[in-house]
C-alpha cells in the first residue's frame, strides 16, 4: 500500500534535494546549481503555480464576470482596459462595471482561500 501511495512522488524532484558533493565534501543541491538566488527561483515557481490555480478557478465566474476581469487585467492579450472602456463596450455604467469586477474578485478570493493548499 505504501509503495502505491509513493509512486506518484517518485518522479518529483525538490530544489533542495542533494544532487552531489563539491570538492570540499559539502552537499550540492539543485538550487545551488541553478545559479540564481534561491528566493528568485522559489518565487517564480510559486507565482506560476498561483497563476495556474487562478486559471482553473476562473471558470466558476459568470461569462460577464469573466469577460470583465479578462479585459480589466489584460488576461487574453496583455492589453488592459479601463472600467470606462468596458462600460462603453457593454453599454452599461462605469459604476456597474466596478460592481461586477468587485463581485468577481470577491468570489474568486473566497474560492481560492477555501481551496488554499499552500504550506503555512
Amino acid at each position: 500500500m505504501h509503495l502505491r501511495s509513493t509512486r506518484r512522488i517518485r518522479t518529483e524532484v525538490s530544489l533542495y534535494d542533494p544532487i552531489g558533493v563539491d570538492k570540499e565534501g559539502n552537499e550540492i543541491t539543485l538550487i545551488d546549481v541553478l545559479g540564481t538566488a534561491p528566493d528568485i527561483v522559489g518565487e517564480a515557481v510559486e507565482s506560476l503555480c498561483e497563476q495556474e490555480r487562478l486559471t482553473r478557478e476562473i471558470h466558476r465566474l459568470t461569462a460577464r464576470e469573466k469577460w470583465v476581469l479578462e479585459m480589466r487585467f489584460g488576461l487574453p492579450d496583455g492589453r488592459r482596459k479601463t472600467q470606462r472602456d468596458i462600460a462603453k463596450i457593454l453599454g452599461i455604467s462605469r459604476s456597474y462595471v466596478s460592481r461586477i469586477e468587485k463581485h468577481a474578485i470577491t468570489k474568486l478570493g473566497k474560492t481560492l482561500s477555501a481551496n488554499d493548499t499552500t504550506p503555512k
